[in-house]
């Protein structure tokens, strides 16, 4: 009676061929990341029927935008006021940015590079590369000379075919292949080419205010990039002039980059770290092993709210912690002179604080 279990969690196939990898010794919430409680007791806008503000931006036209789990799009005043649909991509965009034509570009984890126009009309920009499909666009950033950089989280596990972006996220972060990408779209040719490639999760991008360094989130490892905006193929895990690390070993899974104020650039985590992960970074058999319980017995974090800022040249300038995960799935901030907007992966509510 026994074999049959034990057969099954050690032969049972998984989708995911992982990877070994080495995890350095968290430090968790210490030093510059000092636990604490400014998060906490947030101020909530009502989304209606719709939950995830995955990524909140204001537009051209002074309105605050935010995309959400059922494909919508809202729009409304700053205060949450006047509500409505301003689009639905079909698919689930994570990560916008605005064009100088007033042209929200998305990047849709079902779609792909999309265009959304002012009056809601959507178009693909691009869905393949090479002939491979773009499986996981999440986050995108518009330079000032109109190309579009944006990641392709996972080149393995599109959450079209997984689940949704979790199942997709989970499985990609288990393998560890680093194949993730962030890609460079030109409208003005229709063209796409990599920027830089070997990413364990490629997330959230903010641009430097030069132009010249793209700042890139890497979940799976706890890092963030700093890769020069002209690098073709640029493979990380390889050493190179063009791209290094300015953010190493942090006490979550990072998530999304926001241009804040004053020079500020704001991050998210979506969860903290988990020990029992990072114990398994170097035995690709154990995460084999726990892909094959039940996913109540995955291990997944706790609830826990914390986004931080920093600087170009990587000085942590503030951290804002919710240990008791009140409003959870933290992603980034998007800030005026008046309010932080907390974004969130599965918030029913989009939450503020006065910006002091």
């Amino acid at each position: 009676m026994l074999l049959a279990p034990l057969a099954y969690l050690a032969l049972w196939p998984v989708p995911v061929a992982p990877v070994a990898w080495h995890a350095a010794a968290d430090r968790g919430y210490s030093g510059q990341h000092a636990a604490n409680q400014r998060l906490a007791g947030l101020r909530r806008i009502g989304l209606g029927q719709d939950t995830g503000p995955e990524h909140v931006a204001f537009g051209p036209d002074g309105r605050l935008y935010a995309a959400v789990a059922s494909g919508n799009v809202l729009r409304m005043a700053a205060d949450g006021s006047g509500r409505e649909v301003f689009a639905n991509s079909g698919g689930r965009v994570l990560g916008f940015d605005f064009d100088a034509s007033g042209n929200l570009i998305a990047a849709d984890a079902i779609r792909g590079l999309l265009s959304i126009s002012p009056a809601g009309n959507v178009t693909v920009l691009a869905d393949a590369f090479e002939g491979e499909p773009i499986r996981f666009a999440d986050a995108v950033v518009v330079a000032d000379d109109g190309r579009i950089f944006f990641s392709d989280a996972s080149t393995r596990f599109a959450p079209a075919a997984w689940g949704g972006t979790f199942e997709a996220s989970v499985l990609d972060i288990m393998e560890q292949s680093a194949s993730g990408r962030v890609l460079e779209y030109d409208p003005a040719r229709a063209s796409l080419r990599v920027v830089a490639l070997g990413i364990s999760f490629a997330n959230g991008l903010a641009l430097s205010r030069d132009g010249r360094r793209l700042l890139v989130v890497e979940t799976g490892r706890y890092r963030v990039w700093s890769i020069d905006t002209a690098a073709q193929s640029l493979d990380v895990r390889e050493p190179s002039a063009q791209a290094s690390v300015l953010l190493d070993n942090l006490p979550g899974y990072p998530d999304n980059l926001m241009p804040g104020l004053d020079g500020r650039i704001w991050l998210g985590f979506t969860k903290p770290r988990s020990a029992s992960v990072d114990a398994m970074a170097p035995y690709p058999f154990l995460r084999k092993l726990t892909l094959r319980l039940p996913r109540a017995l995955w291990p997944v974090p706790p609830a826990y709210g914390h986004v931080m800022a920093f600087t170009e040249d990587g000085r942590v300038v503030a951290d804002l912690q919710d240990p008791a995960g009140g409003y959870a799935g933290t992603t980034a901030v998007t800030e005026t002179r008046d309010r932080l907007y907390i974004q969130s992966l599965q918030a029913d509510t989009l939450g503020w604080l006065p910006n002091r």
